[in-house]
């Protein structure tokens, strides 16, 4: 489907509505790391210079204010003006949108039981089989080729240890 032809189609959401939605979701985010900041200790310690929270404390502020700003300017300004009516995305759209982030979402809950070696080479085979159209035997193959030199890379030559599952486990690592 050609984008013009895409965007005659109906709106899911308007951009004023996700103007609001981002905005108090960077806002509760803002909020949870200026709280864990002062946790912390978001001050200046004499001799010491900043405390661990200090920058993040004053990245958050930043943050909340912008976003802030956004809300207002989304709910007075935007009702006022009758801008942000314009349709966000539409339900192609959407969709395309869904067959990439609910796969996502699934491999991110997948590795804590799998662990990240397994559930990639499922991950990056299954999309390789859907979105390009490859043959089982290749992207599995692949898929598997990409988890060991991911495995190589992080657990032998940087030592840095990823979640494990049981195949890890059962082969010693």
């Amino acid at each position: 489907m050609d984008h013009q032809s895409e965007s005659s189609e109906p709106g899911v959401v308007s951009v004023r509505t996700m103007e609001i939605v981002v905005a108090i979701v960077l806002i509760v985010l803002s909020a949870i790391v200026m709280q864990d900041s002062l946790r912390i200790g978001a001050g200046w310690a004499e001799s010491e210079g900043p405390e661990a929270g200090y920058f993040p404390f004053y990245v958050g502020l930043i943050m909340g204010a912008a976003s802030l700003v956004t809300l207002v300017r989304a709910v007075v300004l935007g009702k006022r003006k009758g801008e942000g009516d314009e349709s966000f995305v539409s339900a192609h759209g959407l969709k395309q949108v869904l067959l990439v982030l609910i796969p996502v979402i699934v491999y991110v809950g997948v590795v804590a039981f799998l662990g990240i070696y397994v559930a990639s080479a499922i991950y990056i085979a299954l999309f390789m089989m859907y979105f390009g159209k490859y043959r089982f035997y290749s992207a599995f193959g692949l898929g598997i080729l990409i988890s060991v030199v991911m495995f190589l890379t992080f657990e032998m030559w940087f030592l840095v240890p990823l979640p494990k599952g049981p195949l890890e486990y059962a082969l010693g690592f």
